[in-house]
Protein backbone atom coordinates (compact mmCIF):
# COMPACT_ATOMS: atom_id res chain seq x y z
CA UNK A 1 0.00 0.00 0.00
CA UNK A 2 0.74 3.50 -0.45
CA UNK A 3 0.53 5.54 2.83
CA UNK A 4 -0.43 9.23 1.70
CA UNK A 5 0.08 10.94 4.47
CA UNK A 6 3.43 11.07 6.71
CA UNK A 7 5.68 13.70 7.96
CA UNK A 8 9.43 14.50 8.78
CA UNK A 9 11.00 17.50 11.15
CA UNK A 10 13.68 18.66 13.32
CA UNK A 11 12.49 21.31 15.57
CA UNK A 12 15.80 22.54 15.18
CA UNK A 13 15.10 23.52 11.87
CA UNK A 14 11.54 25.82 12.82
CA UNK A 15 8.25 24.18 13.16
CA UNK A 16 7.31 26.82 15.73
CA UNK A 17 4.18 25.18 16.00
CA UNK A 18 6.25 21.96 18.02
CA UNK A 19 6.73 23.10 21.30
CA UNK A 20 8.79 21.71 23.27
CA UNK A 21 6.75 19.98 26.23
CA UNK A 22 4.88 18.47 23.03
CA UNK A 23 5.95 14.20 22.65
CA UNK A 24 6.74 15.52 19.06
CA UNK A 25 9.41 17.70 19.70
CA UNK A 26 12.17 15.46 18.42
CA UNK A 27 13.18 15.04 14.84
CA UNK A 28 12.02 12.59 13.12
CA UNK A 29 13.63 11.17 10.25
CA UNK A 30 14.25 9.13 6.96
CA UNK A 31 15.37 6.07 9.18
CA UNK A 32 12.64 6.52 11.68
CA UNK A 33 10.03 6.50 9.19
CA UNK A 34 11.44 3.07 7.28
CA UNK A 35 11.18 1.21 11.07
CA UNK A 36 8.05 2.91 11.53
CA UNK A 37 5.85 0.41 8.75
CA UNK A 38 7.80 -2.91 10.58
CA UNK A 39 5.84 -3.15 13.71
CA UNK A 40 3.31 -5.83 13.40
CA UNK A 41 -0.86 -6.12 13.67
CA UNK A 42 -2.19 -6.14 17.13
CA UNK A 43 -3.70 -9.92 17.07
CA UNK A 44 -6.70 -7.96 19.35
CA UNK A 45 -6.95 -6.29 15.92
CA UNK A 46 -7.21 -8.91 13.58
CA UNK A 47 -9.95 -10.81 15.70
CA UNK A 48 -12.36 -7.71 15.92
CA UNK A 49 -12.30 -7.90 12.28
CA UNK A 50 -15.30 -9.37 11.05
CA UNK A 51 -15.16 -12.86 9.53
CA UNK A 52 -18.12 -11.73 6.98
CA UNK A 53 -16.63 -8.98 5.67
CA UNK A 54 -13.48 -10.84 4.69
CA UNK A 55 -9.77 -10.17 6.01
CA UNK A 56 -8.04 -6.80 5.79
CA UNK A 57 -5.34 -8.94 4.41
CA UNK A 58 -2.58 -7.32 6.68
CA UNK A 59 -1.96 -4.22 4.27
CA UNK A 60 -1.15 -1.99 7.00
CA UNK A 61 1.71 -4.68 7.49
CA UNK A 62 3.02 -3.86 3.82
CA UNK A 63 3.81 -0.27 3.16
CA UNK A 64 5.60 0.08 -0.51
CA UNK A 65 6.11 3.57 0.33
CA UNK A 66 4.86 7.33 1.34
CA UNK A 67 3.58 10.36 0.32
CA UNK A 68 5.80 13.22 2.33
CA UNK A 69 3.39 15.94 3.52
CA UNK A 70 4.71 19.60 4.69
CA UNK A 71 5.01 20.11 8.43
CA UNK A 72 4.93 24.02 8.50
CA UNK A 73 8.56 24.43 8.95
CA UNK A 74 7.65 27.86 8.62
CA UNK A 75 10.44 29.19 5.40
CA UNK A 76 10.29 28.64 1.88
CA UNK A 77 13.48 26.41 2.05
CA UNK A 78 10.94 23.66 3.47
CA UNK A 79 9.98 22.83 -0.33
CA UNK A 80 13.83 21.72 -1.21
CA UNK A 81 13.70 20.23 2.00
CA UNK A 82 10.86 18.34 1.38
CA UNK A 83 12.25 17.60 -2.69
CA UNK A 84 15.69 16.09 -1.26
CA UNK A 85 14.14 13.72 1.07
CA UNK A 86 12.36 12.64 -1.89
CA UNK A 87 15.03 12.31 -4.01
CA UNK A 88 17.42 10.45 -1.15
CA UNK A 89 15.32 7.79 -0.27
CA UNK A 90 13.36 6.89 -3.63
CA UNK A 91 12.23 3.13 -1.78
CA UNK A 92 10.60 4.79 1.28
CA UNK A 93 9.23 8.34 -0.34
CA UNK A 94 6.84 8.18 -3.56
CA UNK A 95 6.43 11.97 -3.49
CA UNK A 96 5.61 14.97 -1.98
CA UNK A 97 3.21 17.43 -0.93
CA UNK A 98 4.89 21.06 -0.36
CA UNK A 99 3.80 24.39 1.70
CA UNK A 100 1.62 26.84 -0.89
CA UNK A 101 1.53 29.19 1.73
CA UNK A 102 5.19 29.34 1.86
CA UNK A 103 5.28 30.83 -1.56
CA UNK A 104 2.22 33.49 -1.32
CA UNK A 105 5.02 36.15 -2.22
CA UNK A 106 6.22 34.80 -5.05
CA UNK A 107 3.16 36.12 -7.24
CA UNK A 108 1.95 33.98 -10.26
CA UNK A 109 4.39 34.54 -12.51
CA UNK A 110 7.30 33.67 -10.69
CA UNK A 111 5.32 30.60 -8.83
CA UNK A 112 4.84 29.10 -12.30
CA UNK A 113 8.67 29.98 -13.56
CA UNK A 114 9.58 27.80 -9.63
CA UNK A 115 7.47 24.83 -10.81
CA UNK A 116 8.64 24.71 -14.83
CA UNK A 117 12.41 25.04 -13.44
CA UNK A 118 11.76 21.93 -10.74
CA UNK A 119 9.99 20.05 -13.92
CA UNK A 120 10.09 16.41 -12.90
CA UNK A 121 11.50 17.02 -9.08
CA UNK A 122 8.16 19.44 -8.41
CA UNK A 123 6.05 19.10 -5.47
CA UNK A 124 3.12 16.32 -6.28
CA UNK A 125 0.71 18.32 -4.68
CA UNK A 126 0.97 21.65 -2.44
CA UNK A 127 -1.00 22.21 0.66
CA UNK A 128 -3.33 24.99 1.72
CA UNK A 129 -4.29 24.72 5.67
CA UNK A 130 -5.69 26.94 8.10
CA UNK A 131 -9.08 26.77 10.53
CA UNK A 132 -11.05 28.28 7.17
CA UNK A 133 -10.94 29.17 4.13
CA UNK A 134 -11.31 32.92 4.58
CA UNK A 135 -8.36 32.46 7.16
CA UNK A 136 -5.38 31.33 4.38
CA UNK A 137 -3.45 33.81 2.52
CA UNK A 138 -5.36 35.04 0.03
CA UNK A 139 -2.16 35.77 -2.19
CA UNK A 140 -1.53 31.78 -1.49
CA UNK A 141 -4.99 31.57 -2.70
CA UNK A 142 -4.22 33.35 -5.97
CA UNK A 143 -1.69 30.89 -6.94
CA UNK A 144 -4.78 27.80 -7.30
CA UNK A 145 -5.02 28.50 -10.86
CA UNK A 146 -1.08 28.07 -11.90
CA UNK A 147 -1.64 24.58 -9.93
CA UNK A 148 -4.67 23.92 -12.45
CA UNK A 149 -2.52 25.05 -15.36
CA UNK A 150 0.68 22.72 -14.28
CA UNK A 151 -1.09 19.63 -13.50
CA UNK A 152 -0.19 19.87 -9.40
CA UNK A 153 -2.45 18.42 -6.53
CA UNK A 154 -3.82 21.03 -4.47
CA UNK A 155 -4.68 19.79 -0.90
CA UNK A 156 -6.51 21.07 1.72
CA UNK A 157 -6.74 20.55 5.13
CA UNK A 158 -9.16 23.11 6.74
CA UNK A 159 -11.62 23.12 9.60
CA UNK A 160 -15.01 21.29 9.42
CA UNK A 161 -15.83 23.46 6.27
CA UNK A 162 -12.71 21.53 4.53
CA UNK A 163 -15.19 19.06 2.07
CA UNK A 164 -17.82 21.60 0.99
CA UNK A 165 -14.54 24.27 0.35
CA UNK A 166 -12.90 21.54 -1.61
CA UNK A 167 -16.19 21.10 -3.90
CA UNK A 168 -16.36 24.81 -4.60
CA UNK A 169 -12.85 24.84 -5.54
CA UNK A 170 -13.06 22.01 -7.48
CA UNK A 171 -16.18 23.52 -9.26
CA UNK A 172 -14.38 26.61 -10.21
CA UNK A 173 -11.18 24.74 -11.28
CA UNK A 174 -12.47 22.10 -12.70
CA UNK A 175 -8.75 21.14 -14.30
CA UNK A 176 -7.32 20.75 -10.60
CA UNK A 177 -7.43 17.48 -8.75
CA UNK A 178 -8.31 18.98 -5.49
CA UNK A 179 -7.39 16.27 -2.32
CA UNK A 180 -9.68 16.87 1.21
CA UNK A 181 -6.93 16.04 4.09
CA UNK A 182 -8.00 13.79 7.02
CA UNK A 183 -11.77 13.24 5.91
CA UNK A 184 -12.54 16.96 5.94
CA UNK A 185 -11.77 17.00 9.86
CA UNK A 186 -15.06 15.92 11.04
CA UNK A 187 -15.43 16.60 14.61
CA UNK A 188 -14.79 13.90 17.47
CA UNK A 189 -18.09 11.69 17.17
CA UNK A 190 -18.16 11.91 21.13
CA UNK A 191 -19.17 15.41 20.87
CA UNK A 192 -21.06 16.07 18.23
CA UNK A 193 -22.87 13.50 15.47
CA UNK A 194 -21.68 13.25 11.61
CA UNK A 195 -24.74 14.18 9.93
CA UNK A 196 -23.35 17.85 8.42
CA UNK A 197 -19.88 16.23 7.73
CA UNK A 198 -21.98 13.16 5.90
CA UNK A 199 -23.96 15.77 3.66
CA UNK A 200 -20.78 17.85 2.85
CA UNK A 201 -19.63 15.20 1.79
CA UNK A 202 -22.14 13.47 -0.66
CA UNK A 203 -22.66 17.12 -1.72
CA UNK A 204 -18.35 17.06 -2.57
CA UNK A 205 -18.55 13.62 -4.54
CA UNK A 206 -20.49 15.32 -7.45
CA UNK A 207 -17.46 17.12 -8.12
CA UNK A 208 -15.00 14.29 -9.97
CA UNK A 209 -12.11 16.31 -9.27
CA UNK A 210 -12.71 16.27 -5.79
CA UNK A 211 -10.56 12.99 -3.60
CA UNK A 212 -10.81 12.06 -0.21
CA UNK A 213 -7.99 11.26 1.89
CA UNK A 214 -8.93 8.56 4.61
CA UNK A 215 -6.42 10.07 7.14
CA UNK A 216 -6.47 11.29 10.88
CA UNK A 217 -8.64 9.19 12.42
CA UNK A 218 -6.39 7.85 15.10
CA UNK A 219 -5.90 10.94 16.57
CA UNK A 220 -9.13 12.68 16.03
CA UNK A 221 -11.73 10.37 16.66
CA UNK A 222 -9.78 9.18 20.15
CA UNK A 223 -12.00 7.54 22.51
CA UNK A 224 -14.55 6.78 19.69
CA UNK A 225 -15.37 2.38 18.99
CA UNK A 226 -13.49 1.35 16.14
CA UNK A 227 -17.11 0.64 13.85
CA UNK A 228 -18.20 4.38 14.54
CA UNK A 229 -14.62 5.57 12.95
CA UNK A 230 -14.78 2.57 10.21
CA UNK A 231 -18.87 4.00 9.12
CA UNK A 232 -17.06 7.41 8.35
CA UNK A 233 -14.63 5.93 5.73
CA UNK A 234 -17.08 3.61 4.65
CA UNK A 235 -19.19 6.46 3.89
CA UNK A 236 -16.51 8.52 2.56
CA UNK A 237 -15.91 5.32 -0.39
CA UNK A 238 -19.69 5.06 -0.54
CA UNK A 239 -20.40 8.61 -1.81
CA UNK A 240 -16.82 8.89 -3.82
CA UNK A 241 -16.09 5.56 -5.22
CA UNK A 242 -12.50 3.74 -4.34
CA UNK A 243 -10.76 5.15 -7.13
CA UNK A 244 -11.19 8.66 -5.80
CA UNK A 245 -9.92 8.17 -2.04
CA UNK A 246 -6.50 7.67 -0.43
CA UNK A 247 -5.59 6.30 2.80
CA UNK A 248 -2.79 7.74 5.28
CA UNK A 249 -1.81 7.48 8.44
CA UNK A 250 -0.46 10.85 9.78
CA UNK A 251 2.59 9.15 11.31
CA UNK A 252 3.86 10.48 13.18
CA UNK A 253 1.17 13.02 14.56
CA UNK A 254 -0.32 9.94 15.15
CA UNK A 255 1.89 8.26 17.73
CA UNK A 256 0.14 9.88 20.95
CA UNK A 257 -2.73 7.58 20.11
CA UNK A 258 -1.34 5.03 18.66
CA UNK A 259 1.29 3.53 15.75
CA UNK A 260 1.33 4.13 12.44
CA UNK A 261 0.04 0.39 11.92
CA UNK A 262 -2.81 0.93 14.13
CA UNK A 263 -3.40 4.76 12.44
CA UNK A 264 -3.85 2.42 8.99
CA UNK A 265 -5.35 -0.63 10.02
CA UNK A 266 -8.48 1.71 11.83
CA UNK A 267 -8.79 3.48 8.22
CA UNK A 268 -8.88 0.02 6.88
CA UNK A 269 -11.07 -0.84 8.78
CA UNK A 270 -13.74 1.48 6.70
CA UNK A 271 -12.72 -0.98 3.82
CA UNK A 272 -14.51 -4.07 4.60
CA UNK A 273 -16.43 -5.67 2.23
CA UNK A 274 -15.07 -3.72 -0.66
CA UNK A 275 -13.76 -6.56 -3.49
CA UNK A 276 -9.58 -7.13 -3.93
CA UNK A 277 -9.60 -4.86 -6.92
CA UNK A 278 -11.58 -2.03 -5.36
CA UNK A 279 -9.52 -2.24 -2.12
CA UNK A 280 -6.24 -2.27 -4.50
CA UNK A 281 -7.82 1.42 -5.41
CA UNK A 282 -8.18 2.79 -2.21
CA UNK A 283 -4.32 1.69 -0.72
CA UNK A 284 -2.65 2.23 -3.79
CA UNK A 285 -4.31 2.70 -6.96
CA UNK A 286 -5.71 5.60 -6.95
CA UNK A 287 -2.61 7.21 -4.98
CA UNK A 288 -0.48 6.53 -8.37
CA UNK A 289 -3.04 8.34 -10.59
CA UNK A 290 -3.68 11.37 -8.46
CA UNK A 291 0.07 12.10 -7.26
CA UNK A 292 0.95 10.74 -10.69
CA UNK A 293 3.97 8.68 -8.70
CA UNK A 294 4.19 5.52 -11.06
CA UNK A 295 5.37 7.83 -13.72
CA UNK A 296 8.00 10.06 -12.52
CA UNK A 297 11.58 9.96 -12.82
CA UNK A 298 13.64 8.44 -9.72
CA UNK A 299 17.11 8.20 -8.96
CA UNK A 300 17.82 12.20 -9.45
CA UNK A 301 20.43 12.18 -6.80
CA UNK A 302 22.55 14.26 -8.40
CA UNK A 303 20.43 17.49 -8.66
CA UNK A 304 21.81 20.46 -6.81
CA UNK A 305 19.29 21.98 -4.13
CA UNK A 306 17.92 24.90 -5.81
CA UNK A 307 17.45 28.89 -4.80
CA UNK A 308 14.21 29.58 -2.68
CA UNK A 309 15.06 33.03 -1.81
CA UNK A 310 12.09 34.77 -2.45
CA UNK A 311 14.08 38.13 -3.16
CA UNK A 312 16.11 36.35 -5.53
CA UNK A 313 15.11 37.87 -9.11
CA UNK A 314 14.42 34.97 -11.68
Amino acid sequence: MIDCHVHLWDPADGHPWIRPESPHYRAFTADDLAASGADPVDPADEAADDPADGPVDGSAAAIDGAILVEASRGDVGETDALRRLWLDHPQIILGYVANLHLHADDGVGRFRDLLRELAETRPHGMRLGGPQWEQTPEAARALIPVLADEDVVLELNLGRDAVRVAADVAARHPQLTVVVDHLGNPANLLTEDASGWRADVAYAARHPNVVMKISGLLTQQRGVPVEQVADLARHAVAEFGPQRCLIGSDWPICLPAGTRTQSLRLAERGLAGLSAADRGSVLRGTAERVYQVASRARGLTTIEPLCFDSTDDR
